[in-house]
């Protein structure tokens, strides 16, 4: 089945219900925006966490310069590059890093972004968002699915696949149907207020991505 990450957390409650859903991943947002968490912060909002969930950092363009705090104050499973990083960026954490590393690709429309399969090639998995300008995600846009399905099939290989960008209960099991994701990645489509998650929300997005085609 495919894994759910709920992303963008900014509340202990909401972490735990994810949790209690059986998320595999709970995301705190270090890359500026309304949901970004300091290190003390997420560090509280994890640690009431099972160890079974693994923790996503995500991160912008100085994730050498803030990822040492956020270590110092509890473990990352997970750095997940943002704006748009570079295989020289990925690499350069992977040096000082030794948890998986995802990176960001931003497709806008149906136009896969140029070194896409660079990542599968280096990263541990490829998030797959939305383009928006001005933003680096939680925007609840989405790109054209079924556009980009059969050029992305060809180029998979090696990391996994994780989808967000617009992603909510009444169309996350299209998404997984078209592109069949390892992993799908929700923030403002569950929420009522940015960072502010609706557990009815999170429970149909949740049982929504497990709906099985036929």
């Amino acid at each position: 089945m495919v894994e759910v990450k709920f992303c963008g957390l900014t509340r202990v409650a909401d972490a735990q219900y994810a949790a209690a859903l059986g998320a595999s991943y709970a995301g705190v947002i270090f890359a500026g925006g309304p949901r970004e968490r300091t290190p003390e912060q997420a560090a509280e909002l994890w640690s009431a966490l099972p160890r079974a969930v693994r923790r996503v950092g995500v991160f912008g363009r100085d994730v050498l310069e803030r990822l040492p705090r956020v270590r110092e104050l509890i473990e990352v499973d997970v750095v997940q590059l943002h704006g748009d990083p570079t295989a020289e960026e990925l690499q350069a954490v992977r040096r000082v890093f030794t948890g998986q590393v995802w990176a960001v690709a931003r497709t806008e429309g149906a136009v896969l972004p140029d070194g896409l399969s660079t990542f599968f090639a280096e990263a541990d998995a490829v998030v797959l968002d939305a383009k928006v300008a001005g933003q680096l995600g939680g925007t609840g846009v989405a790109f054209d699915w079924q556009g980009v399905a059969a050029a992305l099939e060809r180029m998979r290989s090696g990391a996994r696949l994780v989808v967000a960008g617009g992603l909510r209960p009444s169309n996350v099991a299209e998404a997984v149907r078209v592109l069949r994701p390892q992993v799908v990645d929700v923030s403002s489509g569950v929420e009522s207020a940015p960072g502010i998650k609706d557990q009815s929300q999170m429970r149909a997005f949740f049982e929504a991505a497990q709906e099985r085609e036929g």
